[in-house]
C-alpha cells in the first residue's frame, strides 16, 4: 500500500530551482488532497560575522534586523506563490503557512519537518552550490522522498 501524503513542507531559498520544486511540490499537494508548509531558512552567521555585528551595532538592534528580514522574505514568498496562483488555482488554498527560520539550513528542514509531520519534502538544489555542468544545466533539479521512509 502506498503512503498517506497530507503535509509537504517546501523549502525555498527563493531560486529559480527552488521555483521549479514548488511546482512540483503543488502538483503533488493536487494529486494527494495535501496541504504544503513553505519554510525559509536563513543561514546562521559565523562567529567571525556574529562577534563583528555585536561589536558595531547597537544592543538589540541586531534582532530588528533579523525581524525585518524575516517580515521581507515571507512577503516575497507570498508574492511568489501569488505569482504562481494563475497556473494553478488551487495554489492559494494548499499553502497551510509560510515560516522562516534562521539557523543550518539542512537541521532547520529536518526540524521543520519532523514539527509538521511532514509526508514529503521537496527543495530545489542550492542557488549557491557547484558551477551547472552541461548536462545539468538544462533540468532543473528537485530532490524528493517520503520523509521517514527507511530507504529513501
Amino acid at each position: 500500500m502506498l503512503p498517506e501524503v497530507k503535509n509537504i513542507l517546501y523549502a525555498s531559498d527563493l531560486s529559480k530551482n527552488s521555483a521549479h520544486a514548488y511546482r512540483y511540490a503543488l502538483s503533488c499537494a493536487e494529486k494527494y488532497d495535501a496541504m504544503i508548509t513553505i519554510v525559509h531558512i536563513i543561514e546562521d552567521l559565523g562567529p567571525w560575522a556574529r562577534s563583528m555585528l555585536e561589536a558595531y551595532l547597537p544592543e538589540g538592534h541586531k534582532e530588528k534586523v533579523m525581524q525585518e528580514s524575516i517580515e521581507r522574505i515571507k512577503k516575497r514568498l507570498q508574492v511568489f506563490c501569488d505569482a504562481h496562483a494563475s497556473e494553478s488555482p488551487e495554489c492559494p488554498m494548499r499553502v497551510q503557512s509560510i515560516m522562516v527560520y534562521e539557523g543550518n539550513p539542512a537541521d532547520e528542514i529536518l526540524k521543520q519537518a519532523e514539527h509538521t509531520n511532514a509526508d514529503m519534502i521537496f527543495l530545489g538544489s542550492t542557488a549557491r552550490g557547484r558551477a551547472p555542468t552541461r548536462s545539468s544545466a538544462a533540468l532543473p533539479s528537485v530532490s524528493w522522498g517520503y520523509h521517514g521512509s527507511p530507504w529513501w
